[in-house]
């Protein structure tokens, strides 16, 4: 999504040669990849740990790190490699943002019309990556210890940050804003209609 409004942004002519049907596969196939990737690394760290004993997670879903506290053997070596296979992948997600950055500082060369469009374009998007990886950095960040208040930091993270996700993104269309303005005041005009009636009975 950066590569793409990067490029609807900085070079609209060239849209269509820069943003083909192949760079979309690229790009998407390089998505999945990745994620596929950093999941096989976890699972191979995790799948040779030894359990023994009470397999009672202290948490409301199973997390990786979780999970290596229920080993019975030295998790040194493989908490700190999970440490940097989610470090690798979040300061990496963190450096492809240096777009939206190039973006913001074409932002003073453009006119107003245009900076409300690019502002309106790519905010949603970097208010969603930092919402997103916020969470996770602040559990992942200290691989050692316990993190102060994980169970509400994951909670927010797994399930109300995604609840977010397209509120997010829908409030930057147009035709949706103004259809959620409709019913506010629709809403608000028959609360004062049902109000002004109760008054008149009484």
């Amino acid at each position: 999504m950066a590569y793409d409004r990067y490029v609807a942004i900085c070079k609209p002519l060239r849209y269509t040669v820069l943003v083909n049907r192949t760079v979309c596969h690229v790009l998407v196939g390089a998505s999945w990849g990745g994620g596929f990737l950093h999941g096989i690394t976890v699972f191979a760290l995790t799948i040779k740990l030894p359990f023994c004993g009470l397999n009672i997670l202290d948490n409301f879903f199973c997390d990786v790190r979780q999970l290596a506290k229920l080993a019975c053997a030295n998790t040194y070596t493989v908490e700190l490699l999970m440490f940097l296979n989610n470090g690798i992948v979040i300061v990496t997600c963190f450096v492809l943002l240096i777009s939206y950055t190039v973006l913001l500082l074409k932002l003073q060369t453009h006119s107003t019309k245009a900076k409300k469009k690019i502002t309106s374009t790519c905010v949603s998007h970097i208010v969603v990556v930092f919402v997103m990886f916020g969470p996770a950095i602040y559990i992942y960040v200290l691989p050692f210890q316990a993190v102060p208040v994980e169970k509400v930091v994951a909670l927010f993270h797994t399930v109300i940050f995604p609840l977010t996700n397209p509120i997010i993104y829908t409030l930057c269309n147009k035709e949706i804003k103004s259809s959620m303005w409709k019913l506010v005041c629709k809403y608000l005009l028959q609360c004062r209609l049902f109000k002004k009636y109760f008054e008149v009975n009484k």
